[in-house]
């Protein structure tokens, strides 16, 4: 099997821009997990929590979860620059930028880095911890409502 472009490790150290929490339209998908963890964090049942801080995405086939934006797009917990449920933030955003689409290629880890400030820079994340952080995302699927 060839090697993958991160062999050596890759550099992130968050920089606290608020880049990844906002600016343009997306979605931040929940798994049950992350759902319940916030809700618990924030001292809420779990319908309250979605109905309060969630929207339902029609994806066509199916519906997913996710946390709800601000009319500038950003992260509704996202206050002053920081987050307000850190501790309990959802997984995508405690794996980012270790995402799968981010690490196909060089190519596609460097697009990134011209939006985020802390990539390529601060401590260095062996193959082995960004593969386990991969691994996070996947068993961390988001709910898929029919």
């Amino acid at each position: 099997m060839g090697s993958c472009f991160y062999e050596k490790g890759l550099r992130f150290e968050c920089q606290g821009c608020g880049y990844c929490c906002g600016c343009e339209p997306g979605y931040v998908f929940l798994s049950e997990e992350d759902i319940e963890r916030m809700a618990l964090g924030l001292g809420m049942e779990r319908q309250t929590f979605i109905d309060t801080w969630c929207r339902i995405v029609d994806m066509g086939m199916f519906k997913m979860i996710s946390l709800q934006e601000k009319e500038n797009y950003d992260c509704i917990f996202l206050q002053d620059g920081k987050c307000k449920v850190y501790d309990n933030r959802p997984k995508q955003c405690s794996t980012y930028p270790f995402w799968a689409h981010v690490l196909e290629d060089r190519q596609c880890w460097d697009e990134e880095a011209r939006s985020c400030p802390g990539m390529n820079k601060g401590k260095l994340f062996t193959k082995e911890e960004i593969e386990a952080i991969l691994r996070v995302r996947l068993e961390n699927e988001p709910v898929v409502i029919m």
